[in-house]
Parts: structure tokens; sequence; C-alpha cells
């Protein structure tokens, strides 16, 4: 199978080196294969190096008559090289490329140290433990990528395509657009197409996190990923594999790595200062006191300032947090939130207003046909056909409705001079017959009167006018989504105001807000009315998440903080367009999002809090020579180690 670009790390000379992408104080451990023998193989020189100190600290305590001088300096040299050789090789690249204060040069500086100071079993400790470390940052950080490819990306190698009467097994990203593809129950789809045989049932929870059954039927679209639940279906196939909507969902959570939050951006920077200033503060430690006290000993200063060296490398600080974004946009995907950035990520922590849209939103965006109410002296059925043919070049849900009542569209008519109108409908020409159809703004910008008394809809109204004379209307209705009440209760539990704005009549818009129990709400809204009722709320200082289709509602999206997409399983636009894509539709995902981001910043918080509690505690002690290069071992890696348990609990926790 043709290789999606994977989610591997590049490596960096230093895990505070530079803003690509800070996860990579990986260095030499850095993982090439993903399968579990490679994952094992980078821990053979830790084994090998364990080894050689399990033994040289045993040989130490029995053996010291003779263990001693050259024997047990090359003994531990054998120790040291196998996690030690990468690392030196490491800082000698970064020296040579100018890049001096990396942790590959505090690491062969301090372990260095202590060999000169023949404090050999300290030496190899803290560069074992650190390749520990580092190992397990690596591990963490390629599972946590995987993950999320895994929940994504689990299409077959191999497809059935039917040629003729026959079938052939062909690779997937060989099949072309316009062959059919066979699929049998229980198996995943790697392509996407359109369903041709009568009806199927789908699991579609890689791409939504639903596990529900979606039913499709005759002529639907269904998508790489899905898993046949049913009986054996044909597939027409409408899109090649590099360019499914599974792919294009990959590549945008790649692209999400790279968005770094404000406080990945600002640890990064800190860290630049950071590690000079702790290498100048360690030469201080061992030069100063020479000034300062009666009598001096080099090799006690000396040694507190290796100690110094090893507990201020700052990559178990660097590393927790992406680890933590991670987590959360893992999390997300599990649960059908497409998040392209772990910025927006922090941003949904922090949004105080969600302002949404209605159709398609917090409404199913299923519309029907109610009543359709024709003046007498006009032909019922010829001004349906007019409405049917204008409504065709119309992708609004609303056009949908009028089609499924009207039927098959009337091609013989002379539709010409079509022109939408935002905001409030269509103008075409049929028959030389100006002809509008929109809402009853559309009427009055015309200057078109109407005897009807718009104020008592509850439902979307279509009016008609032909040739400046008011026709008649058609009445749609739109259901409410199931969970969009439950959703308003839940941004309200989390002091979330809630806003909807909708170019829908002031009165259908008021019936669904009472309904669902939203805060504010705007009918008979035009694009640029929308975006002024969100600068208001910025204007306020206020941090803002629209929600919409992303694509008509773009300058309002732009304007937002967040702009979340209602993506469901078909629109491939609003994919691109969104900062944080809702894949199932569901509203209930809204405050689920802002609870991820919630508990994604805590957790990086609290990540940051305890690495600099305890590095601060033990660079006091190793400064005043209270704490040994044992300490400074757990105040490195040890705190990684906690970091990463703590950011991995984001992938186990339920939202």
């Amino acid at each position: 199978m043709k290789k999606l670009p994977d989610f591997e790390t590049k490596k960096e000379n230093s895990c505070c080196s530079d803003e690509s992408d800070c996860v990579s104080s990986e260095s030499s451990y850095k993982e090439k294969d993903s399968s579990d023998s490679s994952n094992y193989r980078m821990f053979f020189p830790v084994i090998g190096s364990l080894f050689f100190l399990g033994v040289g600290i045993i040989l130490d305590y029995h053996f010291s008559k003779w263990f001693s001088g050259w024997v047990r300096f090359l003994w531990y040299i054998l120790a040291y090289l196998p996690v030690g050789f990468p690392v030196l090789k490491e800082a000698v690249e970064s020296v040579l490329k100018g890049d001096l204060f990396t942790e590959f040069f505090l690491m062969s500086i301090a372990t260095m140290g202590a060999f000169y100071l023949s404090e050999y079993p300290e030496g190899v400790a803290v560069m074992l433990f650190y390749s520990v470390g580092e190992i397990f940052q690596t591990l963490a950080v390629k599972k946590a990528k995987l993950n999320i490819k895994h929940l994504l990306d689990q299409r077959p190698d191999i497809v059935n395509v039917i040629v003729g009467s026959d079938i052939t097994e062909k690779k997937a990203f060989e099949v072309s657009i316009g062959e059919i593809i066979q699929l049998k129950a229980g198996e995943k789809l790697a392509l996407d197409g359109i369903l041709i045989s009568e009806v199927a049932s789908f699991n579609t929870s890689a791409l939504t996190g639903e596990s529900k059954p979606d039913t499709k039927r005759e002529g639907e679209a269904v998508f790489a990923g899905m898993i046949n639940l049913g009986n054996l279906s044909n597939i027409k196939v409408t899109a090649s594999f590099k360019d499914s909507k599974l792919s294009k969902i990959l590549e945008l959570v790649e692209e999400a790595v790279n968005k770094k939050a404000p406080t990945e951006k600002f640890i990064r920077k800190f860290a630049k200062i950071y590690t000079p200033v702790v290498v100048f503060l360690a030469v201080a430690i061992c030069i100063i006191p020479y000034f300062l006290v009666e009598e001096y000993i080099f090799n006690q200063w000396f040694y507190r300032s290796l100690i110094f060296l090893v507990i201020s490398c700052p990559c178990a600080l660097v590393i927790s947090i992406p680890l933590g974004y991670f987590g959360g946009i893992g999390a997300a995907s599990k649960n059908g939130i497409l998040i392209k950035g772990s910025n927006y990520l922090d941003a949904m922590a922090s949004i105080q207003n969600v302002v949404m849209d209605k159709t398609g939103t917090l409404t199913e965006g299923v519309f029907e046909v109610q009543e359709v109410k024709i003046e007498p002296n006009f032909e019922r059925e010829k001004i349906l056909n007019y409405v049917n043919a204008i409504e065709s070049k119309s992708t609004h849900p609303v056009a949908m409705a009028i089609r499924n009542f009207v039927g098959k569209i009337n091609d013989s008519l002379g539709l010409k001079d079509i022109e939408e109108i935002p905001g409030f409908g269509m103008h075409a020409n049929i028959d030389n017959k100006e002809i509008l159809v929109g809402n009853f703004r559309l009427l009055d910008k015309y200057k078109i009167n109407y005897d009807v008394d718009t104020a008592n809809f509850n439902s979307t109204i279509i009016a008609i006018a032909i040739e400046q004379k008011f026709v008649g209307y058609i009445s749609i209705s739109d259901k409410i989504k199931e969970d969009s009440a439950a959703t308003i209760q839940e941004l309200h539990k989390l002091n979330v105001k809630t806003l909807m704005l909708s170019g829908d009549k002031s009165s259908v818009v008021g019936f669904v807000a009472t309904r669902i129990g939203i805060d504010e709400f705007y009918g008979d809204l035009l694009p640029e009315e929308k975006v002024e009722k969100v600068r208001l709320i910025k204007s306020r200082n206020e941090s803002v998440a629209f929600v919409g289709d992303g694509i008509n509602d773009a300058p309002v999206v732009a304007l937002s903080d967040v702009g979340i997409a209602m993506g469901g399983l078909g629109s491939d636009a609003t994919i691109e367009t969104a900062d944080l894509v809702i894949q199932d539709d569901k509203p209930s995902k809204i405050p689920m999002a802002i609870r991820i981001g919630r508990t994604t910043r805590g957790i990086v918080w609290q990540n940051i809090c305890l690495a600099f509690l305890v590095k601060a505690i033990v660079l006091i002690l190793g400064a005043g020579g209270l704490a040994t290069m044992w300490e400074a071992v757990f105040a490195d890696v040890g705190v990684a180690f906690l970091a990463i348990l703590n950011s991995i609990r984001m992938q186990m926790k339920k939202f």
C-alpha cells in the first residue's frame, strides 16, 4: 500500500534549539521504524551499559584491591560508550554548527567531568538514565502520534475490483476513478466512492468517532475508513487513494503538529535563554568561591557545578509540553473532533462565547416542504417547476428540500441570468420572465408588495415573485438536533455564553433559540451583519468561537478566535476552511472540545510547574553541596518520566 506521510518528528540537535519541532531531543535514538522489534533494539545499548555498570559497582565493593586504576577506568569506559557515544557525537556536531548550548553539550561536559573526578559510576549512571529518558520520550511521542494515525488510517492494502464478470485483486493506490470495487461484510473501505448497491450499513468511527451504524442508500457517498456491517456491497470509486477524505484528514493532523500553542512557543524561547544562563551559573559556581572562601577545593566546587549542569537540562520541561498537546489532539481525534493545531486547542480552553449558525449546526439541515401557497391566478405546477430549476443551482439545504418535493428538474425551461444574492436569495430569468426566489427581504429589496404577515411563521419561508408580482410562498421546516439543548446546557455549565446568528426569519430563529435555551439570538442577518455582531463581542475583549459551515460564513470564521465547522462526511471544503472540524455534525462535541482544551492546558501547566519546582529545589541543593549526581538525575530524568506519565493520561480520559 502506498504510504501516507508519516508522523515521525524530525531529528533536532537540541530540544531547545529552534522553533521547528521541539519534540526532539530524540537525537540518535530517533526511531525510523515503528515496529515493535525496532523499539526493542533501542534498548540494546542501555542494557549493555547497565550490565557493565552493575558489574562495575559489584567489583568496586568486593574486589576494590585489584579493580582500580586503569582497569577500573577502562571498565567504566565500556559501560559509558554504548549510551555516551551517540550523545558525544551529537554534542560535537552541534558545536560545529555553532549551537553550543544544547542538552547534548550539557550532558557531555557533566559526565566527562565526573570521569575527571574519578566518579565513574555516577558519570555512567547520569548518561545511562539520560539515555533511558530519551528513549521513553521518543516512544511516548511516537505513541501519541501513531495513536492519532491508527485511529484514522486503517485502510486495507488490497481491494477487490469488479472487471466484467470477474473479481480482481488490486493494490488500493492503483485503483482508478470510475472503477467498481466490491466490499464484503466486515471489510474496511480503502477509497472514497458512491454506493451503487441498493442499501448498506457502515461503521463510521474512523472518520467521526461515532460507533452508531450509518445506513447509506444507492447514490450516496461513502468514504475510506468506513467498515461494511451488512451484505456484500459495490462501490464506484470517485477519488484516488491520495485524494480521499481520510488522506486529507491525515495530512491536516500532520500539519497540526507544527502549529504550536503560545505556551509551547514561550517555553522554547525561554529555553534558549535559560540554557546558556545556567551554563554560566555553573561556571560561576566553580570559579567564584575561589575568591570568597578560605579553603577553596577545586574538585569540590567543580563537582557542584557538574550537578548544577545535569539538573539544568531543560529537556524534561520542553518535551512534556508538546506531549501534553499531542495527547489533547489525539483525544479529540478519538472523539471525532479534528483540531488543526495545539494553538487552536489552547484557544478553545479560553473560549468565553460560542456563536452558532442555525441551519446544519443546531438543526438537522434536512428540510421538508410543509406548505405551498400559490396565488389563484398562477399555475401551481409551473411555478414549482420554475422554483425547482432555479434552486437546482444552489447548494443550500432548502434547495434540496424543494427538489425532493417537486421532483425531476425540467431541463426544457429557458433558465438563464442566474444570480445568487447573499442573504436574500436567487434572481433568474425563465422564458424571458424575471423571477425572484428567496426570503421576503428579497421582495422588499425589489419593492414588491405582498399581503402576508411574516411575523407569524415559525418555519423557513421561500417567497416567489414573477415580473415584479408576488406569486406565493413555500413553507419549509427543519428539525432541531437531538443534542442541541443538551449542548447549550453544557456550555452554560462551562460558563460559556451562547449566541445564535442566522439569515433565517427572526421568528424561526427565536422559536429554535427558545426551545434549546440559547442566551441571545438574531435573525434576518446578512453576512456583514453577522460580522458586526461578532466584532461587538470582540470589542469587549472576549474570545469567540464561531460554529457554522465554514464557507458561507467565511468572514465570521476569519474574525473569530476559533472557526468550527460541522464537517459531516461529505464536506471537504469545511475541513480545509475551519480551525476545528466536528466530523459527525453533533453540536455536543463543542463543549467536549472545550473540556479537552481545558484538560490539556491543565496537564501542560502541571508539567511546567512540576519541572520548575523540582529543578529549583535540586538546583539550590546542588549549589549548596547538599545534592549528588543521583538527585540531579532524578531532577532531570525523573521529572521527565512523571511529565510523560501525566501527559499520557489524556489518552485514557473520557470526555
